[in-house]
């Protein structure tokens, strides 16, 4: 048969080293899925739906530190891909969708499943074009891949099936179709003064350090121990950061630490590295406030600013060292870490468990997965508690890795990003945290572990309710209203669909359930029964906050909700 444009796209694709494509087979992607097939050199995953294709090529992406993709059939297949590439739009992973099409001769016609895919992917990518030529073939796929690559987001590429399964004529696929470039990037020397007087001029300086700082761990450390400053990492930031680290205080925010937020409120000057945390209220309002950033749009939306630089992390700090003075005082310092020892603590004394007591302690669950999980171990983890818990128990050694939703704050990204991450690296072990109602919202997609043997280990932190929803509604004043969620034995249905799963309901069993289960040669799942009234706190309680747990106390006494009270209170006060 001749070649078509499918099999230039799969060919394209090839060259660029991909290796995998997450999707639905569907009709308008028959030729695609046919391109692939007649191939053998990519794989297709097929997923139970698009939106866990998307979240896993992002993982892929992340891992591999490489393009990745995902399809979509017409219609409703490509709208699944929504929720997924937002997430890898907003976490800058480079990754491709193909969003397949109605006929090309029905497009604008009220067609069978049609809708306008360039419009509708324009918010959450940085290229989106239409192929309905064979001249647009390879060169269209090209640049997809390299704006993809150079802006770290979603490309989008929509193709009309019929267009797919067309004669490619004879434009060469070029053997090298992408570029990957890694410029130096720092500040000016005018702007490294500048930035340097600010710090030298500082008594407490404080370090806000993110993603950004990935593979400048080094430098980071180095930063701190001229400045004698206490570094507050963001949740994107503690994989690359929290290891082997004396100046480390904790995070802040709303899943922080009190020590990291003291770190922050406390300094004269804070300085941003790499980070573009969202929450201004935990900002302070005294200090001069510097950001480094490889995005200079980034610079200053989320506080006012002293200044604001364009650089890489790294980059930057290498230049900018020479320029400090090195007699610092470490007062701050000490002060800082002093907060985060005791804080600690703390949080290490809330994570044990007494025999027969139940329901099992939530920050248990999540040490003890820490502790017994390997020391290269992949970890995802669904937003709300499990994010929570995640932050505060897991141990970062510069070989994990943490994936979640941290920027778009989605539910059900861990399985979906566990798949991802196990087809990219299947001999490294990778578990996901999950929370009860993020796994049964895409709950189907166990059974693509299944069909593709993928080990991954999902661990249900079972609480019969959306955990974090109803701490919000508390903290607001609200009786907690739709988020409990109907009792459910997940270790039966994973044993269903010929998974190992085992449920755990004592303390005392957990940590041989627990190892068990990683310790097994396949997919499996262990569905812990935790503490539905386990307070999540911010560092920072406000009046607001306050006055609203005090409000919503009133009601549920006065709507005979009494006994959660004392369920409250037993959980967190009599320990």
């Amino acid at each position: 048969m001749s070649k078509t444009i499918a099999d230039s796209l799969v060919e394209v694709l090839i060259h660029a080293g991909v290796k995998r494509i997450y999707g639905i087979t569907g009709d308008s992607l028959n030729a695609v899925i046919d391109a692939v097939r007649r191939s053998g050199q990519i794989e297709w995953i097929h997923v139970r739906h698009e939106e866990v294709a998307a979240f896993a090529a992002g993982a892929d992406a992340d891992l591999s530190d490489s393009i990745a993709v995902c399809a979509g059939s017409s219609g409703p297949g490509n709208l699944h891909l929504i929720n997924g590439l937002y997430e890898c739009y907003r976490s800058r992973v480079p990754v491709l969708a193909i969003a397949a099409h109605i006929p090309s001769d029905e497009i604008g016609s009220g067609y069978f499943q049609a809708t306008h895919p360039e419009q509708i992917f324009q918010e959450c990518s940085v290229f989106c074009e239409t192929i309905m030529s064979e001249g647009q073939v390879p060169r269209t796929i090209t640049m997809a891949l390299q704006a993809a690559l150079a802006h770290s987001s979603v490309s989008v590429v929509v193709l009309p099936g019929d267009v797919a399964a067309k004669d490619a004529g004879k434009h060469k696929v070029p053997e090298r179709v992408i570029h990957v470039s890694k410029p130096v990037v720092h500040p000016s020397p005018d702007e490294l003064e500048q930035l340097a007087g600010y710090l030298n001029e500082g008594k407490k300086v404080t370090l806000l350090a993110g993603a950004g700082c990935k593979s400048a761990h080094a430098e980071v450390l180095a930063l701190a121990e001229r400045l004698q400053s206490p570094m507050v990492v963001a949740l994107r930031g503690k994989e690359h950061l929290e290891y082997d680290n004396p100046y480390f205080v904790g995070l802040t925010g709303l899943i922080g630490y009190a020590s990291g937020y003291h770190a922050m409120m406390d300094c004269d000057v804070l300085l941003m590295l790499g980070t573009d945390f969202p929450y201004r209220q935990f900002y302070p309002e005294h200090a001069k406030i510097l950001q480094v950033d490889i995005e200079p749009a980034r610079l200053g939306r989320r506080t006012n600013l002293e200044l604001g630089v364009c650089g890489d992390v790294r980059d930057t700090i290498q230049a900018l060292l020479p320029l400090l003075k090195e007699d610092r005082d470490s007062g701050h310092l000490r002060k800082s870490v002093d907060r985060y020892v005791k804080v600690r603590k703390e949080l290490d004394e809330l994570a044990s468990g007494e025999s027969g007591r139940r329901p099992i302690h939530p920050q248990q669950l999540a040490k003890t997965v820490s502790d017994l999980a390997s020391e290269n171990a992949v970890f995802s983890a669904d937003v709300g508690t499990p994010t929570v818990w995640a932050a505060r128990y897991l141990q970062m050694n510069g070989k994990r890795r943490l994936i979640g939703s941290f920027n778009h704050g989605t539910m059900a990204n861990a399985l979906p990003q566990a798949i991802g991450a196990q087809a990219t690296e299947p001999g490294r072990q990778t578990i996901a945290l999950s929370g009860d109602g993020g796994l049964s919202m895409l709950l189907g997609d166990l059974l693509t572990l299944k069909q593709h043997n993928l080990p991954v280990k999902v661990v249900v932190f079972n609480n019969e309710a959306l955990g974090f929803v109803e701490l919000e509604m508390k903290a607001t004043g609200y009786l907690e209203t739709g988020t409990d969620l109907s009792r459910t034995d997940f270790a039966a249905v994973a044993n269903a669909m010929g998974i190992y799963g085992v449920r755990v309901e004592d303390p005392d069993k957990l940590e041989e359930a627990v190892q068990n289960a990683l310790n097994h040669d396949g997919p499996a799942l262990i569905d812990v029964v935790v503490n539905r009234q386990e307070l999540s706190m911010p560092p920072k309680i406000s009046a607001q906050q306050a006055g609203g747990f005090s409000l919503w106390a009133v009601k549920a006494v006065l709507s005979g909700h009494g006994d959660e009270l004392i369920d409250l209170a037993k959980s967190n006060l009599l320990r």
